[in-house]
């Protein structure tokens, strides 16, 4: 993991450190990587459009277990599906999850006025309540503002809530964020509060639809939480924690001494044992 944090903070951190570079990112974010070979050799995988937008299904030979998951990538919602998005895609099919990954639309030319009715489609369309929405980073942050929408709309709340790093905060501006980017090798927020904006596209970014800290938790299905504590987003998932033990809801949350970004989906052994952890709770029924 401190090879990992070294790596990030020479190659990564220089991308979005300021909201100049973040709109030269959002300029040219660079293609989405694509569909790997190998899930297309161990699974069923299609394609089709569900409002305007490909919808990605990888599911298990054979029918799996008949669960079912919706995976939100992270990407500062400016970046698309990256390997390792792909690899946690495969593991969950591995494990018997059919995963639909929505290719949903990224700032500025999207915001999120257009992810929330593609995400209600997706989600409509699978029609059970043994659904699992997951996410990480900048998806978990979606993934969270999209079942606080289903409450009362009549569509089931998801089975369980998986999410890794989620950004729950578009603001980034509660209290221990500027303490916590002195110790992230990756994020700053100056660049994510650019694209916060762009993909907030002209309203306010406290929005519970943009920033889910703020919305309701009363009502929502149990919520699961990786994170480390070297990530800019770590104090505002503490929030989170502390708001749903007032509320009574429940987030079981997983913390990482040293553990950077999105953790889970790094090649380390810390990385390994999230990833083993993330499709246990995305597959299993605890």
């Amino acid at each position: 993991m401190r090879a990992v944090a070294g790596f990030l903070r020479v190659t990564a951190k220089p991308r979005m450190v300021t909201a100049e570079r973040a709109r030269q990112r959002m300029a040219d974010p660079g293609p989405p990587a694509p569909l790997p070979g190998s899930l297309r050799r161990r699974n069923d995988v299609g394609t089709r459009q569900v409002a305007g937008v490909d919808v990605h299904t990888v599911a298990p030979r054979g029918g799996g277990s008949g669960r079912a998951a919706v995976y939100l990538h992270g990407g500062a919602y400016v970046a698309g599906m990256a390997p390792q998005h792909w690899t946690l895609v495969g593991r969950l099919a591995d494990a018997g999850v059919r995963v639909e990954v929505p290719d949903y639309g990224l700032a500025p030319a999207s915001t999120y006025r257009d992810a929330y009715p593609l995400l209600t489609a997706v989600y409509g369309e699978l029609g059970s309540d043994d659904v699992v929405l997951a996410g990480d980073s900048a998806g978990g942050g979606l993934a969270l503002g999209f079942a606080q929408t289903l409450l009362g709309s009549g569509l089931p709340q998801p089975r369980r809530l998986v999410l890794i790093a989620p950004w729950l905060d578009l603001t980034l501006a509660g209290p221990g964020v500027a303490t916590a980017e002195a110790r992230d090798p990756w994020l700053s927020r100056a660049g994510l509060v650019e694209t916060g904006r762009a993909w907030a596209g002209g309203d306010d970014p406290a929005d519970p639809r943009l920033s889910p800290v703020n919305g309701p938790l009363t009502g929502l299905p149990p919520v699961r939480i990786w994170i480390g504590t070297r990530d800019l987003l770590y104090p505002d998932v503490l929030r989170l924690r502390d708001r749903a033990a007032a509320e009574g809801a429940r987030v079981d949350l997983t913390v990482r001494g040293g553990a950077v970004h999105v953790y889970p989906l790094t090649p380390t052994p810390e990385g390994r044992t999230g990833m083993r952890e993330v499709v246990a709770a995305v597959a299993g029924d605890r």
